[in-house]
């Protein structure tokens, strides 16, 4: 595996400090390899900090800073501990990804209680209880970047998707509330919306459905992590200090 973000672009975060949430892997471990690469101090978030060893290993072995902070993002006291602790180690907080995120795909007749309860409770609860954890230091520090990770699947549908589709658009509809809110203390707050990306839950997939999803996408293949992570570190920096409240659609023209 390359451990070595590609950068398309230079983006300088050198004195920020970042959380990222979902970290251990696919899109969140890319996201959080970009930001190190780009100067951030990065907190890599999961339930188990054994799970994030490789990400912080990854980063710490290229120069950057890491460490590793286990938490269950649907509890409240876990995710302000979370929060408190980054601030008072780095005595400063300025970026948040909120990428945890579960699927329980199954059609809406059977469905259960609990497929819908855990999904909107990880993907939608937990992204509203980090960032209304990291809303303090931010507004005192008067500079902050807040990009929830959404997906196409809030915009469009898809079939077995209810809950996750459901959480990804409150995703987004509170994305665009809250940057209204923070804006006059220049807190940034975005989404970005992947299509089809090559992790473990497109490889899940199976070849054949990953063939009839490719012929769907104008582009002819699923997008890598890094491609998304290069979105994340655009919003991230002060090249996008205009933008907010926006949905940025990473998906090789699926949505076009």
């Amino acid at each position: 595996m390359n451990d070595q973000p590609k950068r398309a672009f230079q983006v300088d975060l050198s004195g920020q400090a970042a959380i990222v949430t979902g970290a251990s892997r696919g899109i969140g471990r890319a996201v959080a390899l970009a930001l190190a690469a780009a100067g951030a101090k990065v907190a890599c978030v999961a339930r188990s900090v054994d799970k994030l060893a490789e990400t912080v290993e990854a980063i710490r072995a290229s120069g950057g800073t890491a460490e590793a902070f286990a938490c269950d993002v649907t509890h409240a006291e876990s995710v302000q501990q979370v929060v408190d602790a980054v601030v008072e180690k780095w005595d400063k907080l300025q970026i948040l990804v909120n990428n945890a995120g579960i699927t329980r795909d199954t059609l809406i007749p059977r469905m259960s209680d609990d497929d819908w309860d855990s999904v909107i409770n990880t993907n939608l609860r937990g992204s509203f209880l980090f960032m209304r954890a990291v809303t303090r230091p931010m507004m005192q520090g008067r500079y902050g970047r807040i990009i929830n990770i959404a997906s196409v699947s809030a915009l469009t549908g898809n079939a077995g998707q209810a809950n996750y589709a459901a959480s990804k658009a409150g995703v987004i509809g509170m994305t665009r509330v809250v940057a209204k809110e923070l804006a006059s203390r220049k807190v940034t707050v975005n989404a970005v919306a992947p299509g089809f990306i090559k992790t473990e839950m497109t490889d899940a997939l199976g070849p054949v459905v990953l063939d009839e999803v490719k012929k769907r996408i104008p582009v002819k293949r699923v997008g890598e992590a890094e491609e998304i992570a290069a979105g994340v570190l655009f919003l991230a920096s002060e090249a996008a200090s205009y933008i907010t409240g926006q949905v940025l659609v990473i998906d090789g023209g699926l949505c076009a």
